[in-house]
């Protein structure tokens, strides 16, 4: 267990529960599941109900930043809605007839028409973002950024990349801080706003639970593949906080590992069964 004072420093960035050590489990039998794939990463959960942390790979979680790739749809699509560049989740943007490829080379369908913001965050298509974020403009992008404290905050490079190319990174910590703050309405946007994304969030539902989150997909400087999944599982009206960070050889297919590992680790933690 890590000192006292790192931990404070690290659940205060959190703004989440009074610091204590005690509330926060190192989980090392959850590596097994990062080293079937042949990747590393990290894995966070929050228990809101009992104010406890489970994670595996602590100096990752907490130390670590990264590109956030379409992770950052989230807050584009908060702060799209909010100065009204985003009317609401039904409003189309045309398609610029690029023909766009998936991670494995396979065209993208679904990408390549036009889209409303509902299908693009659905099947997290850039370039409708990329429009949204042009039309957001830099300086007011600048300021949101600043007002949430995301990441590193800076824009340095282009107002339609900056998210996609390393510039602008951040760690799985403010990753999991921001979509629990979105979960209670306790981000600085309407609640009407907040409504709308938190609802585009939702992946499964069912009898026994609700999980929702974004993914995000992209590439380190080094040129090694880097992945997020960060959301909330909800069973009994009870949500739990998650963000999957994981990286591997770009030869990898990591879109389909990162579920699976995501649901391997739920599973092995006692959720998915409507029991939690």
């Amino acid at each position: 267990m890590r000192s006292l004072s790192a931990l404070s420093i690290f659940l205060f960035s959190l703004f989440l529960f009074s610091c204590s050590p005690n509330n926060v489990k190192e989980d090392n039998s959850l590596k097994k599941y990062f080293d079937d794939y042949g990747v590393q990463g990290t894995f966070g959960l929050f228990d809101n109900g009992q104010g406890n942390f489970i994670i595996y790979n602590l100096s990752r979680y907490k130390d670590s930043a990264y590109l956030p790739a379409s992770t950052f749809k989230i807050v584009n699509s908060l702060i799209g809605l909010q100065t009204g560049k985003i009317v609401n989740e039904k409003m189309m943007i045309k398609w610029d007839g690029v023909t766009r490829f998936l991670p494995n080379g396979d065209t993208a369908k679904e990408w390549n028409k036009d889209l409303t913001m509902e299908e693009a965050f659905k099947t997290s298509a850039a370039h409708y973002y990329q429009e949204v974020a042009r039309r957001i403009g830099k300086d007011t992008m600048q300021r949101w950024l600043d007002t949430l404290s995301y990441g590193t905050k800076k824009i340095t490079t282009h107002i339609d990349s900056f998210w996609l190319d390393n510039s602008l990174k951040i760690k799985a910590d403010e990753q999991l801080g921001l979509v629990k703050k979105l979960y209670f309405n306790q981000l600085p946007f309407t609640k009407t706003t907040q409504d709308v994304v938190r609802k585009l969030m939702v992946q499964e539902s069912n009898a026994n639970y609700i999980l929702a989150y974004k993914t995000g997909y992209g590439f380190k400087e080094n040129g090694k593949a880097l992945t997020w999944m960060v959301g909330w599982v909800e069973e009994n009206k009870h949500p739990h906080f998650f963000v999957l960070n994981m990286e591997g050889d770009k030869s990898k297919n990591l879109v389909s590992i990162r579920k699976n590992v995501l649901k391997d680790i739920l599973k092995q933690l006692g959720y998915l069964e409507g029991k939690m």
